[in-house]
């Protein structure tokens, strides 16, 4: 008879996290039919279904809900004792100094940062504002060593490593024009103010993905430091605003505001942790990777496995 694996657990928590055998095969880097095999082994091995079929939302059968605490139990100690072993391998201490040119970004960041100095105490760590000069340089010359950026710039000598994926969409007031499209054309925002975090248009998709290709300028353009003021503005009807589809999930959910995409395709982009060619591999740094993407999975909506440009 089959064994249970650790394998098995992590797709279980994957399918659970997810609530799609779809969503929860790309956690895992399977094929859905690899991942159906997978449960089955499971539910042959362990003599009952692990989850009811065709339901929505999805919902696990008692030995699946016992499996979960299994996996909440035993995981957790897996990944602490592959990072011990991977200070005893060496690279056990370093230093990483973080630069973000996504105001959202600080949402998870400092969650993450937090887990992560559970697992590495040894490891020097500080978050560098990336807002008001360009990072990316800074990494090469070493005065930084990660830079969270969704805008990779070839020929530094630079590592991407990929976050995550998500979509870039705008936000309008309920009672706004354009209120309950699935969509918007660049020429929607014309007559807009369109509020922005105060940095260069050339960082700002909204801008270089949507605008800037159709020619179209907003009415104005206001800026604002911090997300939770942009929506504020946006239910008042100041202005409407480009954000990530994860930070916008909150007020969409409190119904604050009403959300379309850009364009009937949508704009979607990949967050990347940038890091020197020197440093990508080294066991501390890839350790924060894995904790700010377990973080990031755990605790935003919207977003999907990174596909890469």
């Amino acid at each position: 008879m089959s064994r249970l694996e650790l394998r098995h657990l992590r797709t279980l928590t994957a399918l659970r996290d997810t609530g799609s055998l779809v969503e929860a095969a790309e956690r895992v880097f399977l094929t859905q039919s690899a991942l159906s095999h997978q449960l089955k082994v499971v539910e042959t091995a362990i003599g009952c279904p692990v989850f009811v079929r065709k339901t929505r939302p999805l919902r696990f059968t008692s030995a699946g809900v016992r499996l979960l605490q299994l996996a909440d139990e035993v995981l957790p100690l897996v990944r602490g004792a592959e990072a011990d072993l991977e200070k005893l391998a060496g690279g056990q201490a370093g230093r990483i100094l973080i630069a973000i040119e996504c105001h959202s970004c600080l949402e998870w960041l400092l969650p993450a940062i937090g887990g992560y100095r559970e697992a590495w105490p040894q490891v020097e760590m500080d978050v560098s504002s990336g807002f008001h000069f360009e990072p990316l340089p800074a990494l090469c010359r070493g005065d930084l060593d990660l830079v969270i950026t969704a805008d990779p710039i070839a020929g530094l000598g630079l590592s991407y490593l990929p976050l995550f994926s998500y979509e870039s969409q705008l936000a309008v007031a309920k009672e706004h024009r354009l209120a309950g499209r699935e969509w918007i054309a660049p020429q929607d925002l014309a007559a807009e103010t369109l509020i922005t975090y105060p940095v260069d248009r050339n960082r700002l998709v909204v801008f270089t993905g949507f605008l800037d290709p159709a020619g179209v300028v907003p009415a104005s353009v206001r800026h604002v430091e911090l997300t939770a003021m942009m929506v504020q503005l946006v239910a008042s009807r100041r202005g409407v605003v480009c954000l990530p589809n994860w930070a916008l999930h909150e007020y969409l959910k409190k119904g604050s505001v009403a959300v379309a995409s850009l364009s009937e395709e949508g704009i979607w982009s990949t967050l990347y942790a940038a890091v020197r060619e020197d440093q990508a591999e080294a066991p501390f740094m890839q350790g924060f990777i894995r904790t700010a993407i377990e973080t990031c999975f755990s605790q935003l909506s919207g977003i999907v496995t990174a596909q890469g440009d």
